[in-house]
């Protein structure tokens, strides 16, 4: 009997030694996408600026890796957003246009993306902040649910405007609904024409608080004319100097009541697109107007955001990835004074073009890794573009899936490697061109070589273009005639990439 319970009790010691010390569960990080609209290379002042002051963005690139040649998938929203979440280049889409306000989802519910492949490994999934990807099938009513939507595509909390801020509906969305929706005061919407008696910004500029420049001449809400026309609805119509900190706070919620669980959320900033609207207490911040002051308004809500990750005890096993849909532009539609009190400030850095652009500032963005404890600061010049998200974090949470563009870049991420992508074919207005290595190669398009409304070079010409960002970031040399070789091995290239999508007259351009 003694020798059987020595038996026993070492069995048990054995039992519970070998129970110790089996490794505890992987903790899945959360992730957090942080994605400004309109926000250009130089205008952080870790990426050079000195007319503004961003110290919580500063914060962020100066303790993480920094990318200095980071993009997006594309110089306009639409198509950078789809690309970001899909993984798939935008020009793929013929429909990953800038849409109105009423345009259907261009996603299909089908398609992989981000928030559905992160579900599908035990995330919780959220969306704060500009969609713009398109809400519905083509009819939608406005006073009921809206679908699909972002819930469709593998978001499980949505909290957004329907498209942007200057176009109608001006209401915010949750989960499919109007938020605040008076059902005894529906909404309308069309964008061809308007509604009987309804004021426009074209017709009525007494009503005015915003003077619009172009394209921004119908529906006024809160004194702004918008795109689009609108009728009813006016308990949900937003205010629009409350929008950052509105969205801040629904994002700050989000994380609160999901810190028990791994999350992702993609915390999708309107700063600072037009209209350019700071709150009181940020007017006249940065000297420079509206355009300025709303930067400094976007910074100052990211600190808030990452105090709160702080306060809940998320930081260390957080990774946030912070970067712009597109590159700057300063008049987009409204008089903001965003020309006329720039200063020295320079909002593309040492690029060339902006917003719109197939030059370099059309979609070199600042590109922010922060992980405390994980990545170690750095200054990194691998290419890597927004699209590699979805393969990169799929590699992070153990999924081997992946699309046909999206590129697994995660030790680049992390800061683990200085190898990025070879080649990227960035996009502008559905025009294309290629970044290879240190070199872009822009084809021959027709059109104006500027965008005089916005006062951009949008990057066309009737020649090709080759430079070499290495010796001339600001793309000032075409070396095309003198590099025959590299051009024609860069033609190879991009035809190659672009397949059978790529139209049969431009094919023959590059022949």
């Amino acid at each position: 009997m003694k020798n059987l319970l020595l038996t026993t009790t070492c069995l048990a010691a054995v039992s519970a030694c070998t129970t110790s010390e089996k490794p505890a569960p992987e903790i899945k990080p959360n992730i957090v996408v942080i994605y400004l609209d309109d926000l250009g290379y130089g205008d952080l002042g870790a990426y050079g600026a000195t007319g503004l002051e961003t110290p919580n963005m500063d914060a962020l690139a100066n303790a993480g890796v920094k990318f200095t040649d980071g993009h997006a998938t594309s110089a306009t929203c639409t198509p950078s957003r789809y690309g970001l979440l899909t993984g798939v280049y935008p020009w793929r889409n013929k429909d990953a246009n800038i849409l109105p306000g009423t345009a259907p989802l261009i996603i299909d519910t089908a398609q992989v993306t981000i928030p559905k492949m992160l579900k599908k490994n035990g995330y919780q999934t959220a969306i704060v902040g500009k969609w713009h990807l398109g809400l519905g099938d083509g009819i939608v009513d406005w006073n009921q649910r809206v679908s699909p939507g972002p819930n469709e595509v593998g978001f499980d909390y949505s909290y957004i405007m329907a498209a942007t801020q200057d176009r109608v509906p001006t209401v915010y969305i949750e989960d499919g609904y109007v938020d605040n929706l008076d059902p005894n005061d529906p909404i309308e919407v069309n964008y061809e024409q308007n509604f009987e008696g309804e004021p426009t910004g074209k017709d009525n500029p007494e009503l005015l608080t915003m003077k619009w420049h172009h394209g921004h001449n119908n529906s006024i809400v809160n004194g702004i004319p918008r795109i689009g026309f609108m009728k009813g609805g006016e308990a949900a119509k937003w205010s629009d100097v409350d929008m950052a900190d509105h969205f801040l706070a629904k994002a700050q919620e989000y994380v609160r009541s999901h810190k028990q669980e791994p999350f992702f959320l993609y915390y999708a900033m309107q700063q600072p697109h037009v209209p350019r609207t700071p709150h009181p207490r940020f007017v006249g911040s940065s000297g420079m107007g509206p355009r300025g002051d709303v930067i400094v308004e976007a910074d100052w809500c990211i600190g808030e955001f990452m105090k709160t990750l702080e306060a809940e005890g998320l930081l260390e096993n957080t990774l946030v990835i912070l970067s712009s849909d597109n590159g700057p532009v300063l008049n987009d539609g409204y008089y903001d004074e965003a020309v006329e009190k720039l200063g020295d400030h320079q909002p593309s850095g040492p690029l060339r073009g902006g917003k719109y652009s197939l030059f370099e500032a059309g979609t070199r963005v600042p590109f922010i890794t922060y992980w405390k404890g994980k990545i170690e600061p750095q200054v990194s010049d691998a290419l890597v573009c927004q699209l590699d998200l979805l393969a990169s974090l799929a590699s992070l949470v153990g999924d081997e899936e992946t699309t046909t563009d999206s590129q697994n870049l995660m030790d680049v991420l992390m800061g683990k490697s200085a190898n990025g992508r070879e080649s990227l074919v960035l996009e502008a207005t559905s025009r294309t061109a290629l970044r290879q290595g240190d070199w872009l190669m822009i084809p021959p398009y027709n059109g104006p070589a500027v965008n005089n409304q916005v006062n951009i070079e949008l990057g066309n010409s009737k020649e090709f273009q080759l430079y070499n960002l290495n010796d001339d970031l600001g793309q000032q040399n075409n070396l095309a005639e003198s590099n025959p070789e590299k051009l024609e091995e860069m033609k190879e290239t991009f035809v190659a990439i672009r397949g059978k999508e790529y139209s049969k007259t431009q094919a023959l351009e590059l022949k």
